[in-house]
């Protein structure tokens, strides 16, 4: 049996700064993000409402969407985000 993984987008606040990201446990890695756990990037931008994710059964095709959308233009991303969560709202897993 193949493990799910994910692609997801963080973001600081709507329309703010935009974080990508891929991970085989998406409840776990939106907690270390929410909790200040990841350092770096999401950390420093305070990087915490989870608003868009993409569920895959295999992880090479996780990692695959995860490079197309980083090479994305920010306003492709927003749309994205708007179609799938048009409030921004912070989505619970």
């Amino acid at each position: 049996m193949d493990k799910q993984s994910y692609i997801y987008i963080m973001a600081n606040r709507p329309n703010g700064t935009l974080y990508t990201g891929v991970t085989s446990d998406l409840i776990r890695r939106n907690w270390e993000h929410k909790n200040g756990l990841s350092d770096g990037f999401t950390k420093e931008h305070s990087i915490k409402m989870l608003v868009y994710y993409e569920v895959f059964d295999d992880i090479y095709n996780a990692i695959t969407r995860e490079k197309q959308l980083k090479n994305w233009k920010r306003e492709w991303k927003i749309q994205l985000i708007e179609k799938f969560n048009p409030r921004w709202e912070d989505l619970e897993i």
